[in-house]
């Protein structure tokens, strides 16, 4: 072979070798296990997302996870069998439904009856004068006050 041949001969080679390794690829790819793995938390750590956690428990459920997606089933499916086996508190976000629909509905009606409750007051009439004083003022109170600034003058 000639020495100009080496370099196209290597290069096919290495391109050959990638284009196996991805038909050789059986199963679901860490990204669809991960896009999965992302929507549960931790069991042993509060508030950790499966898909970061490093944990044994985590790589077990990341494992299931995998051989469930490889058995054809969806994300749903996944995420309802995990929620069967081990409750609600597995999901990242809890469902839209029974006493966690406050979750989703309180904060949205928080915003709208505060938004409602601003506009009503800045809406209101104001008046020119603070409440609760009289435009008029006692004349005996004010000869008072003004004796008691004189003296301290």
């Amino acid at each position: 072979m000639h020495r100009h041949l080496y370099p196209a001969v290597a290069t096919a080679l290495i391109f050959l070798g990638l284009a196996l390794s991805v038909v050789a690829q059986e199963g679901p790819s860490d990204d669809d296990v991960n896009r999965v793995a992302r929507q549960m938390v931790c069991p042993v750590c509060e508030g950790i997302p499966l898909d970061v956690c490093t944990t044994e428990a985590c790589s077990q459920w990341r494992a299931e996870i995998r051989a469930q997606l490889a058995a054809g089933h969806s994300d749903e499916e996944i995420k309802a069998e995990f929620v069967r086996q081990y409750g609600e508190r597995v999901l990242a976000l809890p469902l839209a439904a029974g006493f966690t629909l406050g979750v989703w509905v309180l904060p949205p009606l928080a915003l709208v009856l505060g938004g409602l409750g601003l506009w009503a007051y800045l809406r209101r009439p104001r008046t020119s004068e603070p409440a609760g004083l009289s435009p008029v003022a006692d004349p005996a109170a004010l000869a008072e006050i003004e004796r008691e600034v004189r003296e301290r003058l």
